[in-house]
């Protein structure tokens, strides 16, 4: 038995490396295309489960499969990865001085067993300044991350308080998932 990791985030690989799982990753090929009319919590839920079914053909039936996808709400506005620098801008500023939603979707599959879960954290930023905004894209880390920041790098700057699980805000609810690999009899500890 093996545990595949489905994502090519590399902070999802350093997650799971802290909890001292030996793992593997399958990168899955899927649209990862969310419907803007259904309700986040159900899209990043499918979104989550599609990367792990995915990934099902490619391993042998004892693996262990782990999937997650994370995105950001402001009111009812989805915030994926920004397209490009100004669009990058344009969440920070969205964010500044707001509390916001991380909701990070989380499937772990073996066999004809498959659980998904969604873990919401609450995230209030304070206020921002234009010169602090452009600076932080400046450096790049807010392109490749939901909501154009990254609340374990240079984000955290801007982070004022958290509500719920710090490591699915960075996008694998470690407690949640530690849970679940105990209940089908592979503990972490």
């Amino acid at each position: 038995m093996a545990i595949i990791l489905a994502s090519q985030s590399p902070r999802r690989r350093q997650l799971l490396a802290q909890m001292g799982l030996g793992f593997q990753v399958v990168c899955p090929q899927t649209d990862e295309q969310m419907d803007p009319c259904a309700p986040p919590e159900e899209e990043v839920a499918r979104i989550c489960r599609k990367k792990a079914l995915a990934v099902k053909p490619l391993i042998k039936r004892e693996d262990i499969v782990i999937a997650a996808d994370t995105i950001v709400v402001i009111g009812t506005q989805v915030l994926g990865k920004p397209r490009d620098s100004a669009d990058a801008e344009r969440m920070l500023r969205l964010l500044s001085g707001r509390e916001h939603r991380v909701l990070t979707g989380l499937t772990v599959l073996q066999g004809e067993k498959i659980i998904t879960q969604v873990e919401t954290a609450r995230i209030q930023f304070r206020p921002m300044e234009e010169a602090e905004i452009r600076a932080y894209v400046q450096t790049q880390e807010p392109l490749d991350k939901a909501g154009a920041y990254g609340i374990q790098g240079l984000g955290a700057v801007f982070v004022q308080s958290i509500t719920g699980d710090y490591y699915s805000v960075m996008g694998l609810p470690v407690c949640r998932l530690s849970q679940i690999l105990r209940q089908w009899g592979y503990p972490v500890l």
